[in-house]
């Protein structure tokens, strides 16, 4: 019978720290040849300003996981329904037989893998003594990149850029209680970007959040917002300056307006992309190698993040006996 996992169930059997190492498995896994993990399907809902995605994935290896993340994308939903923004359910199947093994609430996973991923990035491409971490955007998924950063590295002041002044100090209030970190909402930019270790994005910008000039030597940069070809939070003068890492190439050159634009514009070539994040994970390549690089890595967000993530929730669901069973 399958099991049903809620978002406290998640909540209860998943940490940060073992979901950076289960999503930096799954890098490795794709960069290894073990993992199906193709381009999202993305069916819009033009009629309610929403969206529908499937992201099937198979993880072999020592994780050998099969599912499918189904969700909802209503962006309006938070401010006019009261709704979360993402809604849906990640679905086990078992990989040798097939048979269905849970149900699994999404919108935690979704939001603890696209913090992990971050997190993997911080663990290889952030310098060792990072301090400031600068975060653009306030919303559901900012509290997740900052913890992730905060279990990677000795982050001691976080610096929060939103459009919305409010926000920002909620979040900046929020770290500050939940974190053993100072934190303030930033309204220069320009301040905010020149005096950070970690630069995160996690915003639904459609144009460059900041002056790519203005990134100090030794900083590292981790897009996580933008994943569609019209959306972009990173200019391609950072780009030029960069070590540039992504998640997955197909996937970001299929869904990243942070390099597609750049592309189209002929400001940008894809083979001045160093490497998948995998390729390093595994060992097979540096990640940072030396304080004064600028790295940049580009996160789009995987089947197989979400279906690492699940597949560790379900097994500490069973070893734990938490959840509900259902009736086939």
């Amino acid at each position: 019978m399958p099991l049903w996992l809620t978002r406290s169930d998640v909540q209860e059997l998943v940490d940060m720290p073992a979901a950076i190492d289960a999503v930096g498995d799954a890098y490795r896994s794709i960069y290894l040849g073990e993992a199906e993990s193709p381009v999202r399907s993305n069916i819009p809902v033009e009629a309610h300003s929403g969206s529908l995605m499937t992201m099937p994935a198979y993880l072999g290896g020592d994780i050998d996981a099969l599912g499918a993340k189904l969700i909802s994308f209503y962006g309006a939903n938070p401010g006019e329904r009261g709704l979360p923004a993402i809604q849906g359910k990640v679905v086990l199947f078992d990989p040798e037989t097939g048979g269905l093994r849970a149900f699994i609430d999404a919108e935690l996973v979704t939001a603890m893998r696209t913090g992990a991923a971050g997190g993997v990035a911080a663990r290889y491409l952030a310098r060792a003594g990072a301090r400031t971490l600068t975060i653009f955007g306030s919303g559901a998924q900012a509290p997740f990149q900052v913890e992730a950063v905060i279990c990677e590295r000795p982050i001691e002041q976080v610096l929060v850029l939103s459009r919305h002044s409010s926000h920002a100090g909620a979040l900046a209030a929020l770290i500050e209680s939940r974190f053993d970190v100072s934190a303030r909402a930033a309204t220069d930019v320009e301040a905010a970007v020149q005096a950070a270790d970690i630069v995160v994005t996690a915003t639904s910008a459609h144009d460059p959040l900041f002056d790519g000039g203005l990134l100090r030597p030794g900083v590292h940069v981790t897009g996580i917002g933008s994943h569609v070809p019209d959306a972009c939070e990173v200019d391609a003068t950072a780009l030029r300056r960069a070590k540039v890492v992504v998640d997955q190439r197909s996937a970001c050159l299929a869904e990243a307006g942070d390099l597609i634009q750049p592309m189209r514009a002929g400001e940008y070539d894809a083979g001045q992309i160093y490497a998948e994040i995998g390729a390093i994970v595994a060992g097979d390549l540096p990640g940072r190698e030396d304080s004064s690089e600028i790295t940049f890595f580009k996160s789009v967000g995987l089947a197989a993040q979400d279906l690492a993530v699940a597949s560790l929730v379900y097994r500490r669901a069973l070893a734990l006996g938490v959840g509900r069973q259902l009736e086939e």
